[in-house]
């Protein structure tokens, strides 16, 4: 009996050997070769960074944006952004995912967009894995999924900041869903997906400076210039009715800002830990400088002017999170910072456009401070993690593209989608619920009774 087992194992396995020898030299590959596995402090760290980012949203922008807004339009701001975060949460799983990191298009297609093939997230399971930036470490493709879901739902929010207090709520969600599509997704996918435009390029952008920042600011731009000035701006005072509720705000934003720009590593390793502490002390240096600014100009250091500045230095950075050393992120944040404070208090009132909450002064201004400098930073020279022979010249050109190409981008489609919400809903509240303020006019409640 004894001998017979043996034999009929030998047999088995001679066949198994002859089977495994009959297969092609990939398919041998692919049985010997253990797919890679989550490592689970990796995907602790990405489910935690994107938590963070949320709360960048709700409660902190909602926070900032809502106190910088007179009181009778407090709620409509947090309640504009707390849809369209939850429209793009929608949409990103619908098909914007698809889009931004689906299967390639068609060849002419590939550099600017990918496919539906992961339509409704098709194809994907608790099996499913997204690769990080080190050969062989993976991570879970919800999680991947989710993290980029939340950069998504906070750049369209971002956009707002230009159109408080005067735009209908229907218009905000129409604009909001074609903007993502047209503007978005497209952007995401230049950017950060093997094949997009720029990520051939060989552009640096860690976590969103033109993704997020130059595309938002842009867009802010352009949508207040269509849909026109508050009424009584800028002859009637408007000054913040919370500071106390922004400066609450900006401190959130600083705080999630950490799972935005050290998130955006994909795994919990060192450089993570570089953008951990560049988003820390660039944005230090910031807070200080746009004090010092407003001194030099001969007001006082303002509650205000901090929190711009904590903004400020947040949105330079983000581009070069990890691609800079500590000292150029202190340096880039200073001058983002400067360089924001004159285009929100010279360069708006002497060209007379009206963006309520400063969302290009900052968010767009500050992102093309720090995509252009972010080719600087990135030396070794400077202390940046570039290679021996990294050269600055030919990679600043690369950036300067990168970022004119999505102001252009930015610029056309938010024109296209403005004018579109503009045919359906009529854009703009009328004179009487501007003048009682949105919170009532638009949504029936008020954020303080008394």
């Amino acid at each position: 009996m004894m001998s017979f087992s043996k034999k009929l194992c030998g047999v088995a396995g001679a066949a198994a050997l002859s089977l495994l020898t009959a297969l092609p030299t990939w398919a041998q590959d692919a049985a010997t070769a253990a797919a890679p596995v989550p490592d689970k402090g990796d995907t602790a760290w990405m489910m935690i960074s994107t938590v963070l980012v949320l709360a960048m949203i709700l409660p902190g922008l909602a926070l900032f944006y809502g106190g910088l807004v007179r009181t009778k339009n407090m709620l409509s701001v947090m309640t504009q952004i707390g849809a369209v975060a939850c429209l793009a949460m929608l949409v990103w799983v619908t098909y914007g995912y698809s889009l931004a990191f689906g299967p390639d298009a068609s060849d002419g297609l590939k550099p600017f967009i990918a496919s539906l093939g992961k339509l409704f997230l098709a194809g994907i399971t608790p099996d499913s894995t997204a690769a990080t930036f080190t050969d062989g470490v993976v991570i879970p493709e919800y999680v991947f999924v989710c993290f980029q879901m939340t950069f998504a739902a906070i750049t369209i929010a971002l956009v707002l900041g230009s159109v408080v207090e005067r735009i209908k709520f229907s218009a905000v969600m129409v604009f909001a869903l074609l903007w993502l599509t047209i503007v978005y997704f497209p952007i995401a996918h230049m950017v950060w997906a093997a094949g997009g435009l720029f990520f051939e390029m060989g552009a640096l952008d860690f976590a969103g400076g033109t993704v997020v920042h130059i595309n938002a600011g842009v867009s802010a731009l352009v949508a207040c210039i269509i849909l026109g000035k508050r009424m009584g701006y800028p002859k009637e005072p408007m000054p913040p009715h919370s500071m106390t509720l922004t400066v609450v705000g900006t401190g959130l934003l600083w705080v999630g800002w950490f799972g935005f720009n050290a998130g955006s590593a994909l795994e919990a390793n060192g450089s993570a830990a570089l953008a951990m502490i560049n988003t820390f002390v660039a944005t230090a240096s910031a807070a200080l400088a746009w004090m010092v600014a407003e001194r030099v100009a001969g007001h006082k250091a303002s509650a205000l002017g901090f929190c711009s500045g904590v903004i400020a230095g947040l949105v330079a950075v983000t581009p070069a999170a990890g691609n800079s050393g500590p000292f150029g992120a202190i340096v880039l944040g200073a001058v983002a910072s400067v360089v924001c404070f004159f285009a929100v208090t010279v360069l708006k009132p002497k060209l007379g456009y009206d963006d309520s909450l400063d969302a290009f002064g900052i968010h767009g201004i500050g992102g093309m401070v720090g995509a252009i400098g972010t080719g600087i930073v990135y030396a070794p020279s400077l202390g940046g993690p570039g290679g021996a022979d990294y050269a600055i010249g030919g990679q600043l050109v690369t950036q300067i593209l990168a970022t004119a190409t999505t102001i252009v981008w930015a610029a056309i489609g938010t024109a296209i989608a403005i004018f579109i919400a503009k045919a359906v809903t009529g854009l703009r509240v009328g004179p009487e619920v501007e003048q009682e303020g949105l919170d009532l006019g638009e949504h029936g409640e008020r954020a303080y009774n008394y």
